[in-house]
């Protein structure tokens, strides 16, 4: 990972705490701190709902303190976050339709549960550098494309309104109490380790999962524009927010290669894949009705105050991706 910054200078021999560390984009970041020499911690309820996988830290397991523990459960969040550096915040419910369904859990997990941790750190331990894992969904649908962090914010369902919150939140105690926090604001993020037996954390996971059985797969709408951010671009993107003196108390859009429209992202993983079909099919009206439309990101903000861009072209994210799974699968499935 080139950069002006040192990541290894940066972070070996600090503590690091990683809320949804046994998660798809937390265990990617915890591998690759714990390479860097970092002390690494990890909360991860393992509700299986969430994208928590212990198979995720394969290979770094002995190297990663394990709590099996609730965000929610707020007595013990104190006793987590004292003497730690740095706190990765990416536990969360990403599910779109759960939040429509069961509102009151992403309520908890995604906004009370984050002014939890925040008092938390306020109370013992005001000096932790925190990055918060935000989402494009609070957004709504956009205005404009590209989206930058000027676009008006209007969810569109109950998830992106709890996510709202829940940045707020963090960018209110970095501007009120002194908590150096940071928000990035992701786009659709893919790669090894995330969630593929269901569409809870994304639709492409999915689709890997059902040309990798050999059935086609179904592609809702097909014009719809979209962005990806590969994982370890995403990863590079909070490692390098957590050490820039100018992230501090900002929020960040994170991009990545040009966008494709859905028809053609599926074209691209059937050849990343060596075979496999794919059928279009009308959005469902229970989804159409959350749905964002066209969407993708300008990310020049952070490009230009912190020097992140993505590095990993569609092609290559997808070939990686499916490779993963052809070895893995049976531990996601």
């Amino acid at each position: 990972m080139p950069t002006l910054i040192d990541f290894r200078q940066a972070y070996a021999g600090r503590r690091v705490l990683i809320t949804g560390g046994l998660g798809f984009i937390g265990s990617n970041l915890a591998r690759t701190l714990v390479g860097l020499g970092a002390r690494v911690s990890i909360i991860d309820s393992l509700q299986p709902d969430y994208g928590g996988n212990r198979h995720n830290l394969a290979g770094v397991a002995k190297d990663v303190k394990v709590h099996i523990a609730d965000v929610r459960d707020w007595p013990r969040l104190p006793r987590l976050v004292r003497g730690q550096d740095f706190l990765f915040n990416l536990a969360g419910q990403t599910s779109h339709m759960d939040s429509m369904s069961d509102p009151q859990t992403d309520l908890d997990i995604n906004c009370r549960a984050q002014l939890a941790i925040l008092e938390a750190c306020r109370l013992h331990n005001p000096q932790v550098r925190i990055v918060f894992a935000s989402t494009r969904q609070i957004y709504g649908r956009p205005d404009y494309l590209p989206v930058d962090e000027k676009h008006p914010l209007r969810p569109v369902d109950v998830n992106g309104i709890n996510k709202l919150a829940g940045e707020s939140f963090h960018l209110l105690y970095a501007r009120v109490h002194g908590l150096p926090a940071t928000a990035l604001r992701l786009t659709n993020t893919i790669g090894p380790r995330m969630r593929i037996k269901d569409a809870r954390q994304t639709f492409v996971g999915v689709w890997i999962r059902r040309l990798l059985e050999g059935q086609p797969i179904e592609v809702w709408g097909g014009r719809q524009l979209r962005d990806f951010t590969y994982v370890d671009d995403a990863v590079e993107a909070f490692l390098l927010a957590a050490v820039h003196p100018k992230a501090v108390g900002e929020v960040f859009n994170l991009g990545g290669p040009p966008p494709v429209t859905l028809k053609q992202l599926a074209v691209q993983l059937v050849a990343a894949n060596g075979g496999g079909e794919f059928l279009v099919r009308e959005f469902p009206a229970a989804r159409k009705k959350i749905d964002i439309g066209n969407y993708y990101a300008d990310d020049r903000l952070i490009r230009r105050r912190l020097g992140w861009r993505p590095r990993t072209s569609l092609a290559t994210a997808l070939e990686r991706t499916v490779e993963f799974y052809r070895v893995h699968r049976r531990h996601y499935v």
